[in-house]
């Protein structure tokens, strides 16, 4: 399933990462709309085998389980205006030196932050030092002789879920997470596919919006509410002279 959209992951990360270490501009030295462009076809991709990755969910892993095409690996993003210089993994470790990155929202963001460990852990040498750790809803790898790590906080809501004695509710005005969040240099945030699971699906079974408590409402309208908890968060607690902060917008869903 996360065949599907890998190639907009790849193009998510692509965008980001430029927005970090790169730069791109234009032929005439402008900056240009790394958004608007196409995916052309790339005999030197893929960058790394996902066969090889030990840090792929089996889920993701198309090639190690049978998928007998290859060619929808060999697309690369190409705006419009620039060109992308080729993700260069030593170097970026290189501008990323002690600095700690945090993907936080569903499988999205961790398709995101399986293809970013993937990458760096192609481009080094057997022998480095990356060690990997497990903590509640955090896994984080880290390239130890850069001292950069790369995390991914499980968040389906980026809100909090409360278990009370009456059942679960998903708490549109609280965020418990943001002090595990804010200690990082790189923030890529995303929600969107949990809003409208309902049933068994949903984990939870109250909302609560202010000082009411609701059995259900509107889900757009609870989105935009969570969105603003986040975003006043954000304005808030987040340090921006120190922390880059991304929010990746709305995906499809990749259950076919």
């Amino acid at each position: 399933m996360g065949c599907v959209i890998e190639r907009k992951c790849w193009c998510a990360i692509v965008i980001i990462l430029c927005a970090l270490v790169s730069g791109a501009t234009s032929s005439g030295g402008d900056k240009c709309n790394l958004y608007q462009g196409n995916w052309v076809y790339d005999e030197s991709y893929p960058l790394y085998d996902s066969s090889l990755c030990p840090h792929i969910r089996k889920e993701y892993d198309c090639i190690t389980f049978g998928r007998p095409d290859r060619s929808y690996l060999k697309y690369r993003w190409q705006p419009n205006d620039c060109d992308l210089p080729k993700f260069d993994a030593q170097k970026f470790l290189r501008n990323m030196r002690g600095k700690k990155i945090m993907y936080i929202g569903d499988s999205i963001s961790l398709n995101q932050w399986q293809s970013m460990v993937c990458l760096l852990h192609a481009a080094l040498p057997p022998h480095s030092n990356i060690t990997k750790e497990t903590s509640n809803l955090t896994t984080s790898v880290t390239f130890e002789d850069f001292g950069v790590s790369v995390s991914m906080f499980l968040s389906h809501y980026l809100v909090d879920i409360v278990e009370e004695k009456f059942g679960r509710v998903l708490d549109l005005d609280s965020i418990t997470s943001g002090d595990v969040w804010k200690d990082n240099d790189v923030l890529i945030f995303n929600t969107w596919l949990w809003w409208y699971r309902a049933g068994v699906k949903q984990p939870w079974d109250y909302i609560k919006i202010g000082s009411s408590i609701k059995k259900d409402m509107d889900r757009m309208v609870a989105f935009r509410e969570g969105l603003k908890t986040w975003a006043n968060w954000v304005d808030v607690d987040v340090n921006i002279k120190r922390t880059n902060v991304f929010f990746q917008g709305v995906s499809p869903s990749h259950y076919l």
